[in-house]
């Protein structure tokens, strides 16, 4: 048996926050459209969920076809259907953010996208349909969540400094720090496995390396481990 609906249908869409670490600077991935409407505007990249696929993977599908990028995490961040957002009709779409190690992804425009491009998340260009909320909404999920969830380690190198690792919270949470009330907090929860390695190539005293113990944490959290800072 078949079913129709007698109700108009709104049109669905991904579209992709994707959040890299730059020294001391937060960057989002935006990509130039290409195609009408807001054709040579700055934007979010994202397009329309085709009617085989997820919305996690047409968040990836899009994500990779019009920038390259492929992150590692990627979530759902939230729903925006205001009627008008999209001159096209009536379009809802489904954001998504994500967190890459910015030196892994040089990202390529392909598809519809006419160029992409890293910006500061401070500075971007006037921004396509409603993405300036879609960026704003994604960038308070990632101030609160990363301090009660480990994904800042996302936007780190495998092997960082306790240095690295103080300044990405301090630009992601655009505040300074207590050095000694920093390093006496993470170094307590254990989740830090200290490299016999030291930096390299730097002109001041090398310091020493660790690494995000990935498997330990989600050993801790089974038995309710709260990570907070």
């Amino acid at each position: 048996m078949s079913y129709t609906y007698e109700y108009p249908r709104p049109a669905l869409t991904v579209d992709c926050v994707v959040f890299g670490l730059d020294d001391d600077d937060l960057k989002v991935l935006l990509i130039r459209r290409g195609v009408e409407p807001f054709a040579g505007r700055w934007a979010l990249p994202g397009g329309f969920v085709r009617m085989e696929e997820s919305l996690d993977d047409a968040a990836r599908r899009e994500l990779e076809e019009e920038s390259g990028v492929r992150p590692g995490h990627l979530e759902q961040l939230y729903t925006f259907g205001t009627p008008g957002r999209d001159p096209r009709g009536r379009v809802v779409t489904v954001a998504y953010f994500a967190l890459v190690k910015l030196s892994d992804h040089v990202p390529h425009a392909s598809t519809d996208a006419r160029e992409a491009a890293w910006f500061s998340v401070w500075d971007t260009p006037k921004l396509a349909f409603d993405h300036a909320d879609v960026l704003g909404t994604a960038l308070q999920r990632l101030k609160g969540k990363v301090r009660y969830q480990p994904i800042g380690f996302e936007l780190l190198p495998p092997k960082f400094t306790l240095t690295q690792l103080q300044r990405l919270y301090e630009v992601v949470l655009e505040r300074e720090l207590d050095k000694r009330n920093f390093r006496k907090k993470i170094l307590a929860m254990d989740l830090l496995e200290e490299l016999d390695e030291v930096e390299q190539d730097v002109s001041h005293r090398a310091a020493r390396l660790y690494r995000f113990d990935h498997k330990k944490y989600k050993q801790l959290e089974k038995a309710g481990f709260n990570f907070e800072l």
